[in-house]
């Protein structure tokens, strides 16, 4: 039965990582961006929920209200002052922007804020650790089951905008070539910029989950992007549906780990990530075609 319980509990912390490599995985799919500040951008929405909510007094949702509009508009700037411009200049500038753009994120969450960590746990009273009690002695957490379902809604949701919406079929055509989309009257610039625009809504989303659900600091951007990246790559990069899938494998694996030894929850997520990322680049023939060169290279 213990078991049985932390697959279930590595199961619903599997919503809150497909949650959070949901914009990560969108931003790929669409643009072949890998965004290396969207973990640091994850804690800037933590942290403008905060703010609203604890020294200002709004309720949780009401700061989510105005927070979302507000990282929306931020992901179209960011497109348009960074990811744009840098991307003509060679898929590795993104990266590095990116990058540097986390580092500054850091540093000036860390100026305004301090080291003391944060949450909103205490903003929603019971909901942080009341729980369901299920047959046979398990107990399921409200919030986060309401994660996982906002998890799915929103894969589902994004899925859902990239086939049956008019800007979805211009942004799979830009993704798929831009030039051509271009001569057909499609706006790629527009598209991408509000591409981004939806992804930071996704980014809010898994911001107020990390807020609600544990504490944060303005170093918790690198461990978020990690946890992200490994839920994408299990998953599939670009794949919205493989993103849910990565997510719980993640999570079960971490609580698996954990019973095993008190470090194995980071342990045994690295390295089922590693196991699986070594698997796609086998049986794409990456890795035969790497240990080939190198045998031919050597004297």
């Amino acid at each position: 039965m213990n078991l049985l319980n932390q697959i279930v509990q590595g199961l619903l912390l599997g919503g809150y990582y497909a949650l959070l490599a949901c914009g990560l995985s969108f931003m790929f799919g669409v643009m072949r961006i890998i965004n290396l500040a969207h973990g640091s951008l994850t804690v800037v929405a933590a942290y403008l929920l905060w703010v609203l909510a604890e020294p200002m007094g709004w309720h949780p949702l009401l700061a989510l209200l105005a927070v979302v509009p507000a990282m929306a508009l931020l992901g179209w700037l960011l497109h348009k002052l960074v990811l744009e411009r840098s991307a003509r200049l060679g898929a590795l500038v993104p990266l590095l922007a990116t990058f540097g753009l986390a580092s500054v994120i850091d540093n000036v969450l860390f100026q305004h804020f301090g080291a003391d960590t944060r949450s909103l746990a205490t903003s929603i009273g019971t909901l942080a650790y009341d729980s369901w009690e299920l047959p046979g002695g398990l107990y399921v957490g409200q919030l986060p089951t309401l994660v996982l379902v906002l998890a799915v809604r929103l894969l589902g949701g994004l899925h859902a905008l990239l086939a049956h919406t008019a800007l979805g079929r211009q942004i799979r055509a830009a993704s798929e070539d831009a030039d051509t989309a271009r001569l057909v009257g499609v706006r790629t610039g527009t598209v991408f910029a509000a591409a981004s625009a939806i992804t930071m809504v996704t980014v809010t989303l898994a911001g107020a989950s990390l807020a609600l659900r544990a504490t944060f600091d303005p170093f918790s951007g690198p461990q978020q992007l990690i946890f992200a990246f490994e839920a994408v790559i299990i998953g599939g990069a670009g794949s919205l549906w493989g993103t849910l899938l990565g997510g719980v494998v993640l999570g079960v694996a971490q609580n698996l780990g954990a019973q095993v030894h008190p470090q194995g929850f980071l342990i045994a997520g690295h390295a089922t990530f590693l196991v699986i990322l070594l698997a796609r680049l086998y049986a794409s023939g990456a890795l035969r075609r790497f240990f080939s060169t190198h045998r031919r290279a050597a004297p």
